[in-house]
């Protein structure tokens, strides 16, 4: 409920923010540079919901590791497995911490440990979490040994997580090298759109003043065609930023979610930096 008032409040604030910069800017330098702010500003709890979600997936999979660690650890002395999970409930796993508790209460109700592992899953709602469960309940089911499935599933979970830190070390380069090429890239456009246009329409301006009469007069330098020009600049800038930052959380981390957090974080700064540039310089 917090969050979806904060996502609420950030809305009104964007759309008010919006509306003034129209009602009393919409004719000055500025105009576009204010609203993309509030544009900025009405999606960020959305961008740090998205962020926040990665990470806790991240954790739901370390702390699940924990709890098979110590369900192992509790099977392998000889206690069923219900009785397993009722012993290390009060243990502190994180945020699975409730839905530990959850389990074990089912499992003291009577719930088989089949059903209860299956809502634990479902409550989780985790990819690694849900397949594991399932091989846990298969094995449990079918009346295999449960320590070694649970032996091999801890295994199995922590060797994941071990491919993941190992991925996200060996593309750090990358991700660096990524933000690198795209830092370039915004310099050339800056360079292209404050000093090369200006030169290269002057230079027409003059032809055309020698030969063609007053077509490029300075009115139409200013407004209407380095204006035109910025803008799609500006707008391919944008482009390359949310699509780049997404293709280095891709290679990072496996997600296209992940990427959302290097997307914004390139296209505020190449959206703040241009306009900047275009209104003081």
């Amino acid at each position: 409920m917090k969050l979806l008032a904060r996502h609420w409040v950030a809305i009104l604030i964007g759309i008010a923010m919006l509306a003034a910069d129209i009602i009393f800017l919409s004719k000055e330098k500025v105009f576009l540079f204010i609203a993309g702010i509030a544009v900025f500003v009405a999606i960020i709890p959305f961008v740090a919901s998205a962020i926040t979600d990665v990470g806790r997936e991240k954790e739901k999979e370390q702390q699940f590791l924990e709890f098979t660690r110590n369900l192992v650890e509790a099977v392998q002395t000889g206690t069923p497995i219900s009785k397993g999970i009722i012993q290390i409930r009060n243990k502190d796993f994180g945020s699975l911490s409730p839905h530990v508790k959850k389990l074990a209460n089912q499992i003291a109700l009577g719930i088989s440990v089949r059903e209860s592992l299956q809502v634990f899953a479902s409550d989780i709602n985790n990819k690694v979490v849900s397949r594991s469960i399932a091989l846990i309940t298969e094995a449990e089911e079918s009346g295999g040994e449960i320590s070694l499935i649970l032996e091999s599933t801890a295994k199995s979970v922590s060797e994941i997580e071990d491919i993941k830190k190992e991925r996200r070390s060996s593309t750090y380069n990358l991700v660096v090298q990524g933000y690198i090429i795209f830092m370039i890239f915004l310099v050339i456009m800056i360079v292209v759109q404050t000093q090369f246009l200006p030169l290269m329409i002057k230079t027409l301006q003059e032809s055309g003043a020698s030969g063609a009469g007053s077509q490029f007069t300075q009115t139409t330098i200013q407004t209407d065609i380095l204006d035109k020009l910025g803008n799609l600049f500006i707008a391919l800038i944008i482009v390359q930023g949310l699509f780049a930052g997404l293709v280095i959380g891709k290679l990072s981390e496996g997600s296209v979610k992940a990427g959302i957090k290097h997307s914004i974080i390139m296209v505020s700064f190449a959206y703040l930096l241009t306009f900047g540039v275009r209104i003081f310089v």
